[in-house]
């Protein structure tokens, strides 16, 4: 019995949400760095113009967005319960808007040279004469997005049970009952006289229960010896 809290807490580690969480904020990070798109313009005037847009210029939340991606880890260790499922559904929503901006560029959204002008800041009279969209800087904010949401999904599945769980053995009126239980039932089946065993012993002592007092079960019911229940 007094494994079960630290099989429990084991198990409630949330590794894999924090491993994924680590590895989408890296993949935002780095696809904000890389060039999206790349504008050619020319103002009739002087030579031809190359602007190259980052993924941070084209799409100015990214890098934020892994900052949020970062934050959220070491939140994963401060909640737990309902607290971290609603974390985890805050990690899916960051996930889906990280998603957007890549998306609409590997589909095409018809508008990328007019936004790559706009963005590269060209003077008055110039005009955008071709925009080539990076497909790979793109990918990776997808693929980054996927994995924020993989953890998200898997921090609100965890909510359920280890909270539940941490929060039955942290109680002590619980760990105090099961200790009683197991005294009562081993007492009736070896016989009131019979000495406990050690395991039990410690369970009840580190509940805070007298394992040597027989007068009074689990549920106050009169347990001595040569008494009628």
């Amino acid at each position: 019995m007094t494994d079960a809290p630290a099989d429990t807490a084991k198990a409630a580690k949330p590794i894999v949400p924090v491993a994924l969480l680590a590895l989408a904020a890296a993949g935002l990070w780095a696809s904000s760095r890389m060039t999206w798109v790349t504008v050619h313009s020319a103002d009739g005037l002087t030579e031809p113009r190359t602007d190259e847009l980052d993924g941070a210029t084209w799409f100015g939340a990214l890098t934020p967005l892994a900052l949020v991606l970062v934050a959220s880890i070491a939140a994963v260790f401060a909640v737990k319960g309902a607290l971290r499922q609603l974390l985890g559904v805050v990690v899916a929503v960051v996930a889906a808007v990280a998603a957007v901006p890549g998306f609409a560029l590997v589909v095409g959204e018809g508008r990328t040279a007019e936004r790559a002008g706009t963005l590269a800041e060209l003077p008055v009279r110039a005009v955008v004469s071709g925009a080539d969209a990076h497909i790979g800087p793109a990918l990776l904010s997808i693929v980054a997005a996927v994995l924020a949401l993989i953890a998200g999904v898997l921090l609100t599945r965890r909510g359920d049970g280890s909270g539940q769980l941490s929060g039955k053995y942290d109680n002590p009126v619980f760990r105090r009952a099961d200790a009683s239980a197991e005294v009562s039932k081993q007492r009736e089946e070896t016989g009131a006289a019979a000495p406990l065993s050690d395991r039990v012993l410690w369970d009840a002592l580190d509940a805070g229960t007298d394992p040597t007092d027989t007068a009074e079960g689990p549920d106050g019911d009169d347990k001595s010896p040569g008494r009628a229940p």
